[in-house]
């Protein structure tokens, strides 16, 4: 590489980053729904026309990593060479390189000089799309069909237009039309932004922008394998496992073996359970997204893009809970990758790490709450409820956090109040839920929600009702979470991790979310 090159690394690496980081913020800003733009459940990326992943937004690793697979499905429907100024394309199948159904993922090809030069993504997670629940997040789904409207790789603008047919598909398939619309057009937006910015960040960089996006991609990988480098070879294993899958109370292994050599690393997940009956199973795009996580974390200052993946192999056994075959049931799929993030994490820190962590509790308690008021008008809210983080050996965990691949926001309580009828009357730490130690694991969250009028539903999918956060060199595990409904009558409705109830006026929602573990033995503190 010559000397113009190198110095243009740097101003190219931020100049990138601020266009994924405003991509974002347009998204959530022009988003109708509150999942997206008071939790911040979305993600951007702009991506090389050869599918490698040049830069993602500081948002939600659970979504960043699963738009690497989606854009090389894409590209295996539709060639760069095949694309115009102004398309647009939209997909969410699992097997086409997409998550969950809710997750629609955007692709706009970036144009310069007459060829496409880059391609900008986003991803949301919408309200609904369709489904035998609201919400499209049924816990006791047995296969897709299941759980909503299923899309591959389909051409959705044309010149900046967008395909009526498509969106009178989808609208006809949404509870929420409205919000699905404009979800989508927040989307777009985005896209368009990052387009419009790579296309002059290209113009103004000139012929060494190539060059340069290659040398970002490699001193990536450089990074990262310098510091497998710097850890001791060997081999590492962690398991753990989800409460059921949401038909059955059978527990559902998460296995992971690490096996580090030089500055490679093969990271395995044979002897993880098989697919499951229920929605717990997650896809390789969906568990791409904890492998970027851990690979990241490896070596967190290296430029933020795919040349982390360089050093990694990664096994992910046929017809087991992560890959499974069509059609499989996939809308859980949250607790299983954060359980794999968090083995990944532990058989690292078991041996390689110079600093061992105690497990996070691994929890993104997802809730669909729907219904119809007095008056017969239909509402429907979706809302992310975090946990607690593990602690190490510098300090305490953190405490109502999220953690792994997850990064949403807490959805203020007056945002709750004002789209929906219930009023929350608690929100607070759960005290006494992180494990204790020397250093005590970060505390889950309590929440306490009241349906004020009408009839409702609750779609809860929830995890460590009986497993526990592991904790670290003697520290104590982290408390278990819990669900129940409490009706107006007195009767309380235990839930499982993962449950469908409906509930009416005058019953509330308990949810009491796990913590993370501790990490040495408890010292008395002064």
């Amino acid at each position: 590489m010559n000397r113009e090159h190198l110095i243009l690394m740097e101003p190219v690496r931020l100049a990138l980053q601020g266009i994924v980081d405003r991509m974002q913020s347009r998204m959530m800003r022009a988003a109708y729904s509150s999942i997206a733009r008071e939790g911040g459940d979305c993600a951007a990326a702009v991506f090389l026309p050869d599918g490698r992943l040049l830069a993602q937004a500081r948002s939600l690793p659970l979504l960043l990593g699963s738009l690497i697979p989606a854009i090389a499905g894409l590209l295996q429907r539709c060639p760069v060479a095949a694309m115009a100024e102004g398309d647009a394309w939209l997909m969410n199948d699992p097997w086409s390189g997409g998550t969950h159904l809710p997750d629609l993922i955007v692709v706009r090809p970036v144009f310069g000089d007459g060829a496409v030069i880059a391609l900008a993504a986003a991803i949301l997670h919408h309200q609904d799309v369709g489904g035998v629940a609201a919400g499209s997040i049924p816990p006791n789904a047995t296969e897709i069909y299941q759980e909503g409207l299923r899309i591959p790789p389909v051409r959705w603008r044309v010149k900046g237009e967008p395909d009526p047919g498509i969106e009178a598909l989808l609208t006809a398939n949404s509870r929420t039309p409205g919000n699905l619309l404009g979800d989508l057009n927040a989307q777009w937006s985005a896209v368009s932004l990052g387009a419009s910015e790579m296309a002059a960040l290209r113009a103004r960089t000139g012929a060494p922008f190539g060059a340069v996006c290659d040398a970002l991609l490699a001193q990536s990988e450089r990074l990262t394998r310098k510091a497998l480098s710097a850890a001791p070879d060997g081999e590492w294993h962690w398991q753990d496992q989800l409460d059921g899958d949401g038909i059955s109370d059978t527990p559902v292994r998460i296995a992971v073996s690490l096996r580090k050599q030089g500055d490679a690393l093969t990271i395995d997940f044979t002897g993880s359970s098989p697919q499951t009956r229920g929605p717990v199973n997650a896809s390789p795009s969906s568990m791409m997204s904890a492998i970027l996580f851990f690979m990241r974390s490896l070596a967190p200052q290296a430029p933020n893009n795919a040349g982390c993946l360089a050093p990694a192999t990664w096994i992910l056994p046929e017809g087991s809970v992560v890959n499974p075959a069509l059609p499989a049931a996939v809308n859980a799929r949250t607790a299983t990758l954060k359980l794999a993030c968090n083995a990944m994490l532990g058989a690292w820190s078991s041996g390689a790490s110079r600093d061992p962590l105690a497990a996070n509790a691994g929890v993104a308690t997802v809730l669909s709450l729907s219904g119809a008021r007095a008056d017969g008008q239909r509402w429907l809210l979706t809302e992310i409820i975090a946990s607690g983080a593990g602690a190490s050996a510098h300090g305490d965990g953190t405490s109502g956090v999220s953690t792994d691949v997850g990064n949403a926001r807490n959805t203020p309580l007056e945002v709750i109040e004002s789209e929906a009828p219930l009023r929350v009357h608690c929100y607070a730490i759960r005290e006494a839920s992180g494990g204790a130690g020397r250093f005590n694991g970060g505390h889950g969250v309590r929440r306490v929600y009241e349906l004020l009028e009408g009839q409702g539903s609750v779609s809860y999918r929830g995890e460590r009702h009986v497993s526990r956060a592991r904790g670290s060199e003697g520290g104590g595990d982290g408390a278990p979470s819990a669900a129940r409904v409490e009706r107006s009558d007195g009767r309380v409705d235990v839930l499982p991790a993962r449950a469908r109830v409906d509930w009416s006026a005058g019953d509330r929602l308990v949810i009491e979310t796990a913590g993370g573990g501790a990490w040495g033995e408890a010292m008395p503190r002064h």
